[in-house]
């Protein structure tokens, strides 16, 4: 699958020319044989797509679908004038950006950048945070409509860019019609696209990518000429597009990455029909690929996050994802206001950075036994605890005695212990088993009498703060640390699963041994012994310090990378992708019990169930055309099987690339994360159409006796190339296919538009008729 259009084919080798002819005479047979192969093309060729005088119905389809996906985009585009499903974030991103307020989230920032674009066009300034599903739109004035305009924008041009891709691809006009009207009247897609989601974008830029390539493709023997330079570069703006919207537009990348690979693997045969390029010609072709689809959308990715750092200047709710280093980078933060220096036997309370439980210890012991079975050490429990009280004091002492015991400042690196004030115990961890993790140490404390004798070693804790050196202020707010044990070199840990009623479900502390765990970190968030009279509560104004570009857009690509592989909490709705070809489940959006209104995300049955078939129908003539030929049955003609192999093959290399990786990805999942993939579908669909309805079956009654010749013993008939026998039949068979095709699709679009549009309400009837594979629609009350 090297390409979505033709392929090129090495001329057999002609084993009774003599081995040392003469020149003249050869360069004259070559010139003769590329003449007659030219002209030979060149008439097999012509029929590919239609003269350009005569593209008007081409050109009038496109017209038509193009304006029917704008009113299925835009109608009702007003209702809900609620908040509805995912809108609550990406409504408030838009939000943040026209206020400036730094966020965090798991996508990149171009289709994000892109909503805010549309708010600040129309002179809103963000006042409303989108915080719950139902929320009005008209009551807080949200100039919602602008917003759902952009990604239904998006969403109308993808149908006309898959009319393009097959016309550009030259398939019949049924083939493109039957793959543009798949998505024309497909609910998914145009339930994901009237609202304030990132889909849209993600989708329209996914097949602008492909577009561009066939252009780009096409003009493979003019190299380097304008137009081939021009969609080049277009096909690598457009995959940049996709993966500044979402990480998963890597799957793009891939899609069109293979066939460029097999392109150069092609450029280097020394066999070609176009004759053997150099190394030096070859490494020109390599470097401009290089650059137009690597080096190009990699810097247009980085510009998107230049612009996103510019914008967001202000301490917001993105915050605590982010470092110190980078948070004294944004203004108004509260590490720049409220950060002050930790002094040697300071009262402090320590809290964990994920879960915000404070350090905590009572008087009550772990159990002789823990439900498994295990043994505990019976020692004072020290746990995680939600909310602030004197429990959560602890005392921070140097190893060593100090000889002034005032105003000695804790610093980075130092090895400290901690003594809980309330039981006046110091804090240690030890080689026993923790409550839930059997791997890691349990923390507990210990008398003044045990740590100071011979468990002193035990009690001895380094402060340790990534990618910072030692001999720096230790400090409230600012000082992102881990607590590892000196003698284990283990860090303290919790997580979100409480322990049971005898530590009264709190969180469980233990040690872990996975140092480099970024859930190791805590903040000491006060200090309550601190006089009101101390010269550190004299908060001076500080400046808000730079960091460079390189060493931001790392660390938030870490963060990002990290909490997006952390989604991995149950959902409602979450589905697995086993299901998504078969629609065996949607997703809820919104619902109004009062009106018996909902608008519930899922895909055109028929139009899903159809495309899914061809898909095993494509798998299935490739595996039978193989076994055909390993048995000497030529069942295709050479054009036929290029098209089939390369084009159609191109389209399905394309739904697998955005399909198959969703297998091992351990996040949540749902019906959505297809829609690229269904795109790719309908594109094999209409590919399959014409191949199915639109190539004369072969008649050896009427094969003319020059057609024929042995091959290895076996009679083998060579029929009329295909675009030579379609151009002489009737569209007929594929005007009837195409036309059954979308009768039924459309007839289901308006089946389901209740569903899509949230509007008219549906009785309990008219709900129960909806659900063929036990869809979970709302029963309104």
């Amino acid at each position: 699958m090297s390409s979505p259009a033709g392929v090129r084919h090495r001329a057999p080798k002609d084993k009774k020319q003599p081995t040392t002819p003469n020149a003249e005479l050869v360069s004259e047979k070559v010139s003769e044989k590329v003449s007659n192969a030219v002209e030979k093309a060149k008439k097999e060729l012509r029929p590919l797509r239609p003269k350009q005088g005569g593209e008007w119905d081409y050109k009038l389809a496109l017209a038509i679908i193009t304006v029917l996906a704008f009113v299925t985009r835009f109608w009702g585009i007003t209702y809900p004038s609620q908040v509805v499903f995912d809108e609550v974030h990406f409504g408030k991103f838009a939000s943040y950006y026209l206020q400036r307020t730094y966020f965090f989230d798991v996508h990149p920032p171009f289709g994000k950048l892109l909503f805010a674009f549309a708010g600040w066009i129309v002179g809103y300034k963000g006042e409303f945070l989108f915080e719950n599903i139902g929320d009005s739109y008209i009551t807080n004035k949200v100039p919602y409509v602008a917003y759902r305009a952009m990604p239904a924008t998006m969403g109308a041009l993808t149908v006309p860019t898959v009319f393009m891709i097959m016309w550009e691809s030259g398939y019949s006009l049924p083939a493109c019609v039957t793959a543009a009207g798949l998505l024309l009247f497909d609910n998914a897609h145009i339930g994901q696209t009237r609202l304030i989601l990132l889909d849209a974008t993600l989708i329209f830029f996914m097949a602008l990518s492909v577009l561009a390539y066939i252009r780009f493709y096409k003009l493979r023997h003019e190299p380097f000429g304008r137009k081939w330079w021009k969609w080049l570069l277009l096909t690598g703006v457009c995959l940049s597009c996709v993966i500044s919207t979402k990480y998963v537009g890597l799957f793009t990348f891939f899609s069109i990455g293979v066939p460029v690979a097999l392109d150069l693997w092609d450029l280097m045969d020394v066999n070609r029909r176009q004759g053997a390029l150099s190394l030096p010609e070859f490494g020109k072709h390599f470097a401009a690929r290089a650059f137009g689809l690597i080096v190009v959308p990699f810097f247009l990715y980085l510009f998107w996050f230049q612009v996103h750092f510019s914008i967001l200047t202000r301490s917001g709710p993105g915050d605590d994802f982010m470092s110190p280093e980078f948070q004294e980078t944004l203004s108004d933060n509260v590490m720049t206001l409220q950060s002050v220096g930790i002094d040697y036997y300071d009262s402090i309370t320590m809290r964990h950075k994920d879960t915000k439980v404070y350090l905590h210890s009572h008087p009550d012991r772990y159990p002789l036994r823990y439900d498994d079975g295990r043994i505990s050490s019976q020692g004072q429990q020290v746990t995680g605890y939600p909310h602030n009280d004197t429990n959560n004091h602890w005392q921070i002492l140097p190893n060593k005695e100090l000889p002034n015991t005032e105003g000695q400042r804790v610093k980075i690196g130092d090895i400290v212990r901690l003594r809980h004030l309330l039981t006046d115990t110091f804090l240690l961890t030890h080689d026993v088993a923790s409550p839930f993790y059997p791997t890691n140490q349990e923390f507990t404390t210990v008398t003044k009498e045990e740590a100071d004798g011979n468990r002193y070693n035990d009690t001895l804790f380094e402060l340790k703060v990534e990618n910072s050196k030692g001999g720096k202020d230790f400090k409230t707010m600012s000082s992102h640390f881990k607590l590892v044990h000196v003698p284990t070199k283990v860090a303290m840990w919790t997580h979100t699963t409480p322990l049971p009623e005898w530590a009264y479900k709190q969180a469980e502390i233990n040690g872990n041994k996975n140092i480099q765990q970024a859930s190791n970190i805590w903040i000491v968030d006060d200090i309550p012994s601190l006089p009101t009279e101390d010269v550190r509560n004299q908060k001076e104004v500080k400046k808000v310090k730079s960091v460079s570009f390189l060493r931001k857009y790392i660390e938030l690509q870490r963060a990002m990378f990290y909490h997006n592989n952390a989604l991995t909490s149950s959902h409602p709705y979450a589905s697995q992708p086993i299901s998504w070809p078969f629609l065996l489940r949607g997703v809820s959006f919104w619902t109004n019990n009062d009106t018996r209104e909902q608008i519930y995300f899922l895909g055109n049955p028929i139009g899903w169930w159809l495309a899914s078939a061809l898909l095993a129908v494509f798998a299935g003539i490739i595996g039978a055309d193989q076994l055909a030929l390993r048995r000497g049955m030529d069942a295709l003609d050479l054009r036929t099987r290029s098209r089939l192999y390369n084009s159609t093959g191109f389209f399905f290399l394309t739904w697998a690339a955005h399909y198959v990786p969703f297998y091992i990805m351990g996040r949540q999942l749902f019906l959505h994360h297809y829609l690229p993939a269904h795109l790719a579908s309908a594109l094999v669909t209409g590919s399959l159409i014409e191949f199915i309805f639109c190539i004369e079956p072969f008649d050896p009654d009427s094969a003319p006796p020059a057609s024929t010749d042995t091959v290895k013993g076996h009679r083998r008939t060579r029929s009329r190339p295909v675009r030579e026998r379609v151009a002489t039949q009737s569209l007929m068979g594929s005007w009837i296919a195409a036309s059954v095709v979308l009768t039924a699709v459309g007839w289901c679009f308006l089946f389901f538009a209740p569903l899509t549009y949230g509007s008219p309400g549906l009785t309990v009837d008219q709900v129960n008729s909806r659900k063929w594979l036990a869809y979970d629609l709302h029963f309104a009350k």
